[in-house]
C-alpha cells in the first residue's frame, strides 16, 4: 500500500470516535499518546506516523507517538493493559503483538481480554528481501545462494513476529537453512541488512519501500495474490510456484 492509501484509510479511520463513546466537542481536551510497539524507522512507525498526522486533522488535537519496542511487543501491551482506560491511550497492534506473539509463547497479556479494538487502518504483503549487494537477482538465485553458503542469516522484528514466521515457513516449503537474528523492530534490522551482517529480510512491504528504492536492497517477491503497483516486476509467491503464502498480510489497528 502507498502512502496515498494509507492516508486515505488513516482518514476514514479517524471516525473512531463515536465508538468510543466520546462526544467531539468534550474530546480530546489534550493530546493523545499513540504507542507503537517497535521502534522508530521501520514500516509500522511510518504507519503510525502517517496516520495520527490525518486524526489530528480532523480531531484538533494532536498526537505523541511513543516508539516503545521490545519482546516483540511486550513492553508496549503491557503499558497499554495498565493505562488509564480514557482513550488517551493508544497502541497500533499488529500481527505479532495481537496474532502471532499470543499464538506461539505463553504472555502477560491476553489479546482479547486485555484490549479493545476500535479499528483497522491498513496492512501490505510482506516481501523476500535482500542485500542488493549479493550476486542474487531473483527467487532462483536466491534458493541457489542459501543452498550453496551455509553460514548465513536473515533478521526478523522479533520471535513470533510475522517477519520471524514467514521465514521459517519459506524454509520448510523451500527446503534450506539460515540462522534467525531477532531485533526489537524492523528498523535495526534492516540497518545490520544494509551494513552486511545479515543477508535477507521478510519485512512488511512499507518497511522495505525506502531501501528498495534506493537500490540499497532488492526485492524477490512478496506475499498476497496480486503484484505491488509500487514494485510491478516483483512477482508474488503464488507466480512463482510457492504454496501458503497467499493470504498473508502485514495488518495495523488501533
Amino acid at each position: 500500500m502507498d502512502r496515498r492509501s494509507f492516508l486515505m484509510s488513516a482518514s476514514a479511520a479517524a471516525l473512531f470516535t463515536p465508538s468510543l463513546g466520546f462526544s467531539q466537542d468534550k474530546f480530546p481536551s489534550r493530546p493523545i499518546s499513540f504507542i507503537v510497539p517497535v521502534a522508530a524507522g521501520g514500516g509500522s512507525d511510518y504507519v503510525a506516523r502517517a496516520t495520527t498526522t490525518e486524526w489530528g486533522k480532523v480531531l484538533g488535537s494532536s498526537f505523541v507517538v511513543e516508539n516503545m519496542a521490545g519482546g516483540g511487543g511486550v513492553i508496549a501491551c503491557q503499558k497499554t493493559m495498565r493505562s488509564k482506560p480514557d482513550g488517551y491511550t493508544l497502541m497500533q497492534g499488529y500481527v505479532a503483538t495481537l496474532g502471532t506473539a499470543p499464538a506461539t509463547r505463553q504472555l502477560p497479556y491476553d489479546p482479547v481480554k486485555h484490549f479493545t479494538s476500535v479499528g483497522m487502518i491498513g496492512g501490505t504483503p510482506n516481501a523476500l528481501v535482500v542485500d542488493s549487494k549479493l550476486p542474487i537477482q531473483n527467487f532462483d538465485d536466491f534458493l541457489k545462494y542459501v543452498k550453496t553458503n551455509t553460514h548465513t542469516n536473515y533478521g526478523s522484528a522479533g520471535a513470533g513476529s510475522l517477519t520471524h514466521l514467514l521465514m521459517e515457513l519459506l524454509k520448510q516449503k523451500s527446503g534450506f537453512q539460515t540462522d534467525h537474528v531477532a531485533y526489537k523492530g524492523i528498523a535495526p534490522a534492516f540497518n545490520d541488512v544494509l551494513g552486511g551482517s545479515t543477508q535477507f529480510i521478510f519485512p512488511g512491504l512499507a518497511a522495505a519501500v525506502p531501501h528498495a528504492s534506493s537500490g540499497k536492497v532488492r526485492i524477490l517477491a512478496i506475499t498476497g495474490t496480486t503484484r505491488s503497483m509500487r514494485f510491478p516486476d516483483v512477482p508474488t509467491f503464488e507466480e512463482l510456484g510457492v504454496k501458503g503464502f497467499d493470504d498473508v498480510l502485514q495488518w495495523y489497528g488501533v
